[in-house]
């Protein structure tokens, strides 16, 4: 009876933006530490004249596969980047030890400080003013051929580890690389999407300071599933945005009113109307419940704060009339606009006495 094997796997399939440049720096890897590549090349589909090109590309599957593989047969998480190896779980230990973070500002300091204990080949630090947060890599020696390739996986592993952490996508303000833009540059907006500047003074990556105040919504579970294929965090994009609802309050609360539909605050956003809507879905609360609040506090706001007549109020919150402005105070407040400014003006009154 004729067993019938079930045909490999063919890595090659789907989009091929991975430059070669980066195999060969793998490769390389392997030649420091006195190794063939040979195994690692065949089972990740790569042929000898492919990997010669220098404009070919790889899949994501190949490079997962080429990068899973000499990580192992090195003993080496850091494919032959460093002074001395990192073995095998090097980068699981600082996820775990970062795992307990209460918001990713502490889980990211914790990661930058203790990747010290593994290398004092370059350093890590995070920085951050109340407007910008910036990850920037400070290299403590010559990485000589390895450098681009060792630069751009460890900004793309830890960009990758942070938005797993908050299950968000990092919108980056900018992305800046030390070395002049190589000739596969066409596949660095696909790596780090936004603002790329090459020539800068150091590798490294801004972002918007809002995220390092969010909470990890990882636990270790998550965590051990996680590291079963820790290596497509590199090249995978997340869609959905935590910050997005946050950022929806500020547009509503700093309008004044002014914006009205879906379509004016997604154009504000750069978003599509149909994309606004899912985000926050996604996050648990519609555009009108988030526009309700907005006009609840303003309206509160107004009503305390000044003697405006509650008709000019209720237009100056996005109401039509009067009338449906009341009803929906009430469905607020429980209390009608007017109601509530005198009862609150009789509590200021009551603490003078």
């Amino acid at each position: 009876m004729k067993t019938h094997l079930p045909a490999p796997l063919d890595l090659t399939r789907g989009r091929a933006v991975t430059p070669m440049a980066f195999i060969r720096a793998i490769v390389l890897g392997y030649r420091v530490r006195g190794q063939d590549p040979a195994n690692a090349l065949r089972q990740a589909q790569i042929s000898a004249d492919a990997l010669n090109d220098p404009d070919a590309r790889v899949t994501a599957a190949q490079m997962e596969t080429i990068s899973a593989l000499a990580m192992q047969e090195l003993d080496d998480e850091a494919l032959g980047w460093f002074s001395r190896r990192l073995p095998w779980g090097s980068y699981g230990m600082l996820a775990r030890a970062s795992l307990t973070s209460p918001t990713l500002e502490v889980a990211l300091k914790r990661w930058c400080r203790h990747h010290r204990l593994l290398t004092d080949d370059l350093a890590l630090t995070l920085t951050h003013t109340r407007q910008l947060a910036t990850i920037r890599i400070t290299e403590e020696r010559d990485f000589g051929a390895m450098r681009e390739f060792c630069l751009v996986s460890m900004l793309r592993n830890l960009l990758g580890y942070a938005c797993w952490l908050i299950d968000s996508r990092i919108a980056l303000v900018e992305t800046t690389l030390p070395f002049p833009a190589p000739r596969h540059a066409d596949a660095y907006p696909y790596l780090f999407p936004g603002p790329l500047r090459f020539d800068a003074e150091a590798a490294g990556l801004s972002f918007d300071a809002r995220y390092l105040g969010l909470p990890l919504c990882r636990d270790d579970q998550a965590l051990r599933a996680m590291l079963q294929r820790a290596l497509p965090l590199t090249v995978h994009h997340y869609r959905r945005d935590r910050l997005l609802v946050h950022s929806v309050r500020q547009i509503l609360a700093n309008s004044a009113g002014l914006v009205r539909t879906a379509e004016e605050l997604a154009a504000q956003l750069n978003m599509s109307v149909r994309t606004l809507h899912r985000q926050l879905k996604a996050e648990g609360v519609s555009l009108q419940r988030l526009k309700d609040e907005a006009r609840r506090e303003r309206a509160i706001r107004l009503l305390l704060q000044t003697r405006k007549p509650i008709k000019q109020i209720a237009a100056a919150v996005g109401f039509d009339s009067e009338k449906s402005f009341s009803r929906a105070f009430r469905d607020w407040t429980g209390m009608a606009p007017g109601r509530f400014r005198a009862k609150a003006e009789d509590g200021v009154e009551a603490a003078h006495i």
